[in-house]
């Protein structure tokens, strides 16, 4: 018998790049409850970040201009490679969303969400 092991819409066919891109979603959706003007920000996933220095970021955020949207950016596979496993993954997705977002709005991570740092 051939074909896939399972059907499209089951978990176990998403890749690890989709897997990721979902977390990041999670934790947007998580923040725009309490700051509704992220939904003007866009939020990508990248899988690396461009050569710079000695530092390897997990994420970046740029500000509006008159030509675009605010941007954040999360890097897959630095995050991918600091976490252990899918919970402590998902855990430091929503750190650098946070850190970011803060960024971009001139607050203190806690300030956008509480919760940041605790966990």
């Amino acid at each position: 018998m051939r074909g896939p092991v399972a059907p499209p819409q089951v978990p176990l066919s998403l890749s690890r790049a989709d897997t990721f891109r979902d977390l990041v979603q999670d934790s947007v959706e998580r923040l725009e409850r309490h700051w509704p003007q992220l939904a003007e920000v866009e939020f990508h996933v990248l899988e690396v970040p461009e050569p710079r220095d000695d530092t390897v970021p997990l994420g970046s955020s740029a500000p509006a201009t008159r030509d675009r949207h605010a941007r954040v950016v999360v890097y897959r596979r630095p995050v991918e490679l600091r976490a252990k496993g899918r919970d402590e993954r998902a855990l430091l997705v929503h750190e650098v969303v946070v850190e970011q977002v803060a960024e971009l709005l001139g607050l203190a991570p806690e300030s956008v969400d509480p919760r940041y740092g605790q966990d």
